[in-house]
């Protein structure tokens, strides 16, 4: 974890949000989206943990724990790439041919986060399905959560590649969406 890593996950979410709303390079949507995945993912824990009855139940807690442990670093380093972007965009000066590598990173990242994010909404459908009482509505909304995220996160790997033409990637961020969009549907039916 870098320090900027640090400094961001450090913040309180009120200074979060300020951030979020500073016209300042910061974290955007990206970082938002890794940080609603990695709630997500906690609830899904929380929900598994209470499933007494689920043989699994530790195994899918665990899991999500790692999705949560891996989306957090990814919101401070989305931030930082899109201020790479937006640092060469505005300075005439800067090789044009640092652009490109700039807006692959940008790419790259937002479909980790848009990876880790359709992960954790399968695992919240999973415990939807195994979840009791009020844990059941809990794992249904981090299905919410993380689908959205997934989609907050391919439209921004969707933006990033418009200048990169039949990038693959565009297809891997498109099939995450419909998949988070399954597991979702899955999570509300087992309400």
């Amino acid at each position: 974890m870098t320090a900027a890593d640090s400094e961001l996950l450090a913040l309180r979410l009120d200074e979060f949000l300020d951030a979020l709303a500073a016209q300042a390079p910061g974290p955007a949507s990206g970082s938002a989206a890794a940080l609603v995945g990695a709630m997500a993912a906690e609830l899904v824990a929380m929900t598994a943990r209470a499933a007494d009855d689920w043989a699994d139940a530790i195994g899918v807690a665990a899991q999500a724990r790692a999705l949560s442990a891996r989306l957090r670093p990814l919101a401070a380093s989305d931030a930082e790439a899109f201020a790479r972007v937006l640092a060469l965009r505005a300075d005439a000066s800067a090789d044009r041919r640092d652009l490109g590598p700039a807006l692959e990173q940008a790419a790259a990242i937002p479909l980790e986060i848009a990876d880790a994010c359709a992960a954790t909404a399968e695992l919240a459908a999973l415990a939807a399905e195994h979840a009791v009482g009020h844990e059941r509505a809990d794992a249904v909304a981090a299905a919410a959560l993380a689908e959205g995220a997934t989609r907050a996160a391919a439209a921004l790997v969707l933006t990033n590649l418009s200048t990169v033409a039949g990038d693959d990637r565009s297809s891997v961020a498109d099939s995450l969406t419909r998949l988070a969009s399954a597991a979702r549907e899955r999570a509300r039916e087992a309400m």
